[in-house]
């Protein structure tokens, strides 16, 4: 591997000058810079980041910490995040946590160590006290008692909309399914949006929840299935949930949309390609990842922010599941 010390010797200068010139730190003469870099380009010399970030005590690297890639929601999301970074010449580091707690806190602790400029977080576990604020940071869906800041959708309005629609297609009898998760999230407010507007319109209503995660998909629907055979609506926490229940749903003989509307969270089956085409609450991705790094950039730069939550407006988008 290529080192420093041969890019010095090959343009005949000191490791220090070599450092400035990378560094773009102190006078170095313009025949000397030349031969500097003619040496790295002949060299293919990459500087080591991580110790460059180290000595500098600054770094242009941001993690993003995510409960799992495989969720085409967070993978959209991840896909903005990182073009809005690019855009100002940062790097993506992804932290797959696939859901665990442990797995998440060895991530916090390695990336303090590591000096990274901020960090963005989405997480559903109990880990409050492992969360500081040395390092900017943004938490998307999730609120902390110490003053981090939060992007997020306008998931109570979701739930009151889902209804309305639901009730608009012809339900009488609508269900929210869900899950519980160990610590208070905005994802729970599309619940209190669903009842709410339940109540205010009258409409006879189920809530169907098991803690999160969801462990035994079978065993979840098929309690469903069997003891609320009478509803004619759901509104489920996810798109990944609503298209589980059409699947199961199909299987005991029940029709979407004709005997039963379901409408989804999040807005990921935004593509012909998906049949059914679920209509869902749809989520504004790009514009969540694109405000959430701006508001990273902010921290970064120490600039205060004008509040502590920020939520953006969804959509009903109907599919042919309603």
């Amino acid at each position: 591997m290529t080192s420093i010390k041969d890019v010095a010797n090959l343009a005949g200068v000191a490791v220090g000058t070599v450092s400035r010139v990378i560094n773009n730190s102190g006078a170095v003469k313009p025949n000397t810079r030349r031969k500097v870099e003619e040496a790295i380009q002949e060299l293919n010399y990459f500087p080591n980041e991580v110790a460059r970030n180290f000595k500098m005590q600054k770094s242009k690297m941001v993690a993003l910490l995510l409960p799992s890639i495989w969720n085409p929601f967070f993978s959209e999301l991840a896909y903005y995040i990182e073009d809005e970074l690019d855009r100002e010449g940062f790097k993506l580091m992804l932290c797959n946590s696939g859901g665990k707690p442990e797995k998440e806190l060895y991530y916090l602790d390695m990336l303090r160590q590591n000096k990274v400029a901020g960090i963005v977080g989405i997480t559903y576990n109990d880990i409050e006290n492992n969360i500081s604020n040395d390092i900017p940071i943004v938490s998307i869906d999730r609120h902390f008692n110490k003053k981090i800041t939060c992007v997020t959708s306008d998931n109570y309005e979701g739930g009151r909309l889902a209804l309305r629609e639901l009730v608009n297609a012809g339900s009488r009898k609508p269900a929210f399914i869900g899950s519980v998760t160990s610590v208070f999230s905005e994802t729970m407010n599309r619940k209190k949006g669903f009842i709410h507007e339940a109540q205010a319109l009258g409409v006879d209503y189920v809530i169907y929840e098991k803690p999160d995660p969801i462990v035994d998909d079978n065993a979840y629907f098929n309690e469903f299935l069997d003891k609320h055979s009478d509803v004619d609506g759901i509104f489920a926490i996810t798109d990944m949930l609503a298209a589980n229940y059409i699947e199961r749903a199909r299987r005991q003989g029940i029709r979407v949309p004709e005997d039963v509307k379901v409408i989804g969270y999040d807005g990921i089956q935004d593509n012909p390609y998906f049949h059914p085409i679920l209509s869902t609450i749809r989520q504004p991705v790009e514009e969540m990842a694109r405000m959430t790094i701006r508001l990273l950039f902010n921290k970064i730069e120490n600039i205060t922010l004008d509040q502590q939550v920020y939520r953006i407006p969804v959509i009903f988008k109907k599919g042919e599941t309603t």
